[in-house]
C-alpha cells in the first residue's frame, strides 16, 4: 500500500492556507496546517511531514528563519517558499542556501505540484513506482517507530545507503544498532551480497585478528588449514563491527590500514588481498572520551565516522513503547501458540512509565517472559512487573558484573568526596592519572558531584 505523503503548510493568512490545503488534499496529499512559523516548529516536534511549504512574509518568524531552523535540525526535510515579493536574485539566493523551491504568488498550481513531485521523488525516492515503494518498506520493515527523531534517522539511513561511506552507529546497549546496520545494507546496492557481523567485545584478543583477516595454514598452533576471515566472507557486501570501542589498540592499527588501503593480509601470510567491503561499526561507548584516555585511535575514529547516527534510547521515544510491545506480543503469542489479545491498562501504564535501562532488548525479553507465563488473553500488570523485576536481578556475565561494580564503586567515591578527584584517588589507592582514566572509561563527570554537594550545602570530607 502506497503511503500518503504529509505536507506541512505554513501561512498567517488563514484563507490562503485553507485554499492551498484544499488543492493539495484534492491532489492526494495529507496536509497539516500552521498559522505561524512558531506553530510549525511545534508541529515538527510531534509529527514529521515529508515536505514543508511556507509563506515568506509572516508576523513573528518569517519563512526564511523557519527554513534556517529546519535546515539546522532536520536537514533532510525539503522546504518550498511561497512569496508575493520575490525577485530572481531572491530566488537564486534562496536556492543557494538550500531551499528546494521558491515560487511567487499568485503561483501556478501545476508548477507547484511539479515542484512537490520533484521534492518527494528526491527525498522519498518513490515517484510513482510501486516496486520502489515495496522496496522502501522492505528495508525498514523491522524498525517499528512513530517517533519523529527516529523518522529523521531513517531518512538519513536511506540517503547514506546510496553510497559506500563508513557509518558509525552510536547509542546505548539494546537500542537496535544492528537492526539499523542491516537496514543500511538492505537499502543499498549491496543488498544481495553478504551481511557479516562480529561482536568485537565477544572474541578473545588473540583470535580477533584471525576472525577478521583470516589466517594461512601453519600460522600458529592449531592452524591446520587456510581460514578465510570475515572481510573475505563479506566481499562485495557489508561488514558490521559491533562494539568497536572494545577492539584492542594493536588490532585498531591493522583495521585502519585495511580501511585506508582496501587490502587485508591474513595472519601468517606475506600476500595482501584486495577487498571491496562496506564497513558499518557500532558502540555504546563515548569514543571521544576513549581517545582522550588513550584507548582508541583518533585516526581510526575519523575513518569510521564518515557518517554518524545516534539511535535514541527507548526512554527518549516512549511513544514507541505500545507499538513495540504489541509487535513483540504478536510475535511471541505465535511462537508459544497462545491466544493473547493485548495488555491490561495497568500493564500498559507500567510499560510506559518504566525506565528501560536495557532499551528495546529488555522490553522484548519482558514481553516474551510475560507471554510464556500468561494463562489469560490479556497480559496482566503482575506478569509485566515480575518479568521486569527478573530483568533487574538476573545474573549477568562476569565482565558485565565487574564493570558495574567498578562504576558503582567510583560513584560512591565521588559522592563521599563531593567530586574531589585527588581525595577519591587517595581512597582508592590509585594515582590521579589512572583515576581520571577510570572516570573517562565509565563516562563519569566528577564536576556534577561537586555541584550536587554544593546544592545540598554539604562539606566534602578532607
Amino acid at each position: 500500500m502506497v503511503q500518503t505523503k504529509k505536507i506541512l503548510l505554513v501561512d498567517d493568512d488563514s484563507d490562503l492556507l485553507e485554499l492551498l490545503s484544499i488543492r493539495l488534499t484534492a491532489a492526494g496529499f495529507e496536509t497539516i496546517v500552521a498559522t505561524s512559523a512558531e506553530a510549525a516548529l511545534n508541529c515538527l516536534d510531534i509529527i514529521r511531514p515529508h515536505l514543508v511549504i511556507s509563506d515568506m512574509q509572516m508576523s513573528g518568524m518569517d519563512g526564511m528563519a523557519l527554513f534556517e531552523h529546519i535546515h539546522q535540525t532536520i536537514p533532510t526535510l525539503p522546504v518550498i517558499i511561497l512569496t508575493a515579493y520575490g525577485t530572481i536574485p531572491d530566488a537564486v539566493a534562496a536556492v543557494q542556501r538550500g531551499i528546494f523551491g521558491y515560487l511567487t504568488k499568485p503561483y501556478d498550481p501545476k508548477t507547484l505540484l511539479d515542484q512537490i513531485d520533484q521534492a518527494l521523488r528526491l527525498t522519498c525516492n518513490n515517484g510513482n513506482n510501486e516496486t520502489s515503494e515495496i522496496s522502501q518498506v522492505a528495508w525498514r520493515k523491522n524498525i517499528i517507530t512513530q517517533n519523529a527523531e527516529m523518522q529523521d534517522i531513517l531518512t538519513k539511513v536511506e540517503r547514506v545507503a546510496e553510497g559506500n561511506a563508513s557509518v558509525l552507529l552510536l547509542g546505548e546497549s539494546g537500542v537496535g544498532k544492528e537492526l539499523f546496520a542491516r537496514a543500511i545494507h538492505q537499502a543499498s546496492k549491496r543488498c544481495c551480497q553478504p551481511f557479516v557481523t562480529i561482536n568485537c567485545a565477544a572474541i578473545p584478543e588473540q583470535l580477533l585478528e584471525s576472525e577478521l583477516f583470516g589466517h594461512v595454514k601453519g600460522a600458529f598452533t592449531g592452524a591446520i588449514r587456510d581460514h578465510k576471515g570475515l572481510f573475505q566472507l563479506a566481499e562485495s557486501g557489508t561488514l558490521f563491527l559491533d562494539e568497536i570501542g572494545d577492539m584492542p589498540l594493536l588490532l585498531q592499527v591493522k583495521l585502519l590500514h585495511a580501511l585506508q588501503e582496501r587490502v587485508i593480509r591474513p595472519v601468517g601470510s606475506m600476500q595482501t588481498i584486495p577487498i571491496d567491503v562496506r564497513v558499518i561499526s557500532a558502540t555504546h561507548r563515548d569514543l571521544k572520551a576513549e581517545i582522550v584516555a588513550g584507548n582508541f585511535r583518533e585516526d581510526l575514529y575519523y575513518r569510521l565516522y564518515v557518517v554518524g547516527l545516534t539511535i535514541p534510547s527507548l526512554a527518549q521515544r516512549r511513544e514507541d513503547i505500545p507499538l513495540l510491545a504489541n509487535h513483540f506480543l504478536r510475535t511471541f503469542a505465535e511462537k508459544y501458540e497462545k491466544e493473547i489479545n493485548g495488555f491490561s491498562p495497568e500493564a500498559i501504564n507500567l510499560l510506559l512509565s518504566a525506565s528501560w535501562p536495557g532499551n528495546v532488548r529488555q522490553l522484548m525479553n519482558v514481553i516474551e517472559q510475560s507471554v510464556a507465563l500468561s494463562a489469560n488473553p490479556l497480559i496482566s500488570y503482575q506478569l509485566i512487573y515480575d518479568a521486569m523485576h527478573k530483568e533487574e536481578t538476573q545474573l549477568v556475565s562476569f565482565e558485565e558484573a565487574r564493570k558495574q561494580f567498578e562504576r558503582d564503586y567510583l560513584v560512591r567515591l565521588l559522592k563521599i568526596t563531593a567530586g574531589n578527584v585527588t581525595q577519591a584517588a587517595r581512597l582508592a589507592k590509585r594515582n590521579r592519572t589512572e583515576f581520571y582514566k577510570l572516570l573517562q572509561r565509565h563516562q563519569l563527570d566528577f564536576t556534577l558531584y561537586k555541584q550536587q554537594e554544593k546544592n545540598k550545602g554539604l562539606t566534602p570530607i578532607s
